[in-house]
């Protein structure tokens, strides 16, 4: 069960060599590499959470999307730069130099083998910019190949019929929906008896500063938490786990087929 959540027909490395040489259209083909972290996710959630919400989600969407369209998921990054957790125990951190470093070697070995799309699907909300580095920087270098550096929560869902508008703004990590996706996807491994209700403390007021947004500061988790989570972990449920699951699958699928029917501008000479 290498593959996890991901349909075994989908999962790139039960492919041979042979099976990649002999691929057609592969300029075409899109491969997704989830992104994810091990890090503390307060005392009710596995350390496995944003990893987990990748897979679970890609594998959702590839089982729904049009056999025709050829997608293929790469085993998940599980470690990514989760510095601003690292006051709580369990959490594994890699520099951003190093996740960087990765993802650039991985892609290139892709390049090399004649692939030219490929999505880096981001669930931890530590890292998106160091996938956009990685993103502009390899198709800085390579301008046939088409780089993808998104994050798996910004396709369209239904959280906002879901959540309560402060969960909505102050919620974004171990909350209601991180707590309701993995009783979803890993209900087994969630302790609804330790939820707790924490929202981000010391913030600025009456200020154009924020946690996060278009004017933010550098924070820690432990500057702001003492539990490790943001957002009402009380309110969750697996029904509105199922929910939020179906719909940001319906987004990823949609993704994949914008990602397969992409074509990349051509730069203009001269």
């Amino acid at each position: 069960m290498m593959h996890g959540f991901i349909p075994p027909k989908r999962f790139f490395p039960y492919l041979t060599w042979t099976d990649i040489q002999a691929m057609p259209d592969k300029e075409n083909v899109v491969i997704i590499q989830p992104v994810g972290a091990i890090e503390q996710h307060g005392p009710h959630l596995p350390i496995i959470v944003d990893s987990a919400i990748s897979m679970g989600v890609l594998g959702k969407a590839l089982l729904k999307l049009d056999a025709e369209i050829p997608a293929y998921a790469l085993p998940c990054l599980y470690y990514g730069k989760s510095n601003e957790h690292w006051h709580f125990p369990g959490t594994i951190t890699l520099s951003a130099q190093t996740l960087l470093s990765v993802i650039q070697e991985m892609a290139q070995s892709l390049y090399r083998s004649g692939f030219r799309k490929l999505v880096l699907m981001n669930s931890h909300g530590g890292q998106p910019q160091i996938m956009e580095i990685a993103a502009r920087d390899l198709h800085q270098q390579y301008p046939d190949f088409s780089v993808f550096p998104l994050f798996t929560w910004r396709v369209p869902h239904i959280a906002k019929e879901l959540l309560t508008p402060q969960e909505l703004e102050y919620g974004i990590h171990a909350g209601d929906a991180e707590t309701s996706i993995l009783l979803s996807l890993l209900p087994e491994q969630v302790k609804m008896d330790q939820a707790v209700k924490e929202y981000p403390q010391g913030l600025p007021a009456d200020s154009l500063l924020s946690m996060e947004g278009k004017l933010p500061f550098a924070w820690l988790t432990a500057e702001l938490s003492q539990s490790g989570v943001m957002g009402d972990a009380t309110a969750a449920s697996r029904e509105k786990g199922d929910r939020l699951l179906e719909s940001v699958s319906n987004g990823w699928v949609q993704v994949i087929k914008d990602v397969y029917q992409f074509r990349q501008p051509k730069r203009h000479k001269g």
